[in-house]
């Protein structure tokens, strides 16, 4: 199994190469593919990497999606009356789960928060989206779900840090234990 470092190098040189390709159809979607019990070192490594990136010149932008999640669920009219329900039956899982979902994909969610964050970055020189915390989507989507919502809307280099196992060229297996995709149109390194 290659290393988080030599990984975050690959990445970066095909980022560098991305940029000067510049073909019509290439979407600069990458994913950092690591091992979930490495999600604790990606988060102390982040730092380091979004320096190292601006040392290259990049604009980084990052984009949480657990605060984002947090937000969304806080700012939500109905949240309070989920907590409520919650109290009620602290053990129905299944139905709770189902109302953080819903309240996370209302009137597009997570989704247009992402996009958002893409348009905002459109013509930026040297901008780059870098996508964290990929696990909060647990158990509620996955990101392959909404990068194929997005699709051609990618027009600076975005990188997910992906906890999960990779299977093949583009068939991922989300935190390991979710069966693997295959519709991902991205560029993937390690896992």
């Amino acid at each position: 199994m290659s290393s988080l470092r030599a990984d975050f190098d690959e990445l970066r040189e095909r980022i560098r190469h991305g940029r000067e390709l510049g073909h019509a159809s290439f979407e600069p979607i990458y994913y950092l593919i690591f091992s979930p019990d490495q999600i604790l070192e990606v988060k102390r490594q982040t730092p380091a990497w979004v320096a190292k990136l601006h040392q290259e010149g990049w604009d980084v932008h990052s984009f949480s999606v657990a605060e984002q999640i947090w937000d969304l669920l806080q700012n939500d009219p109905f949240w309070q009356l989920c907590v409520n329900e919650d109290k009620a039956s602290p053990l129905d899982w299944e139905r709770t789960n189902k109302s953080l979902a819903d309240l996370i994909t209302a009137s597009g969610g997570l989704l247009k928060r992402l996009e958002d964050n893409l348009l905002a970055l459109e013509g930026k020189p040297n901008a780059l989206l870098l996508v964290t915390d990929l696990e909060a989507l647990h158990p509620f989507l996955r990101i392959g779900a909404i990068e194929s919502q997005l699709q051609g809307q990618f027009h600076v280099p975005t990188v997910f840090l992906y906890p999960g196992v990779r299977t093949g060229k583009t068939r991922l297996k989300f935190l390991g234990f979710y069966p693997e995709d295959g519709n991902y149109r991205s560029v993937h390194v390690g896992g």
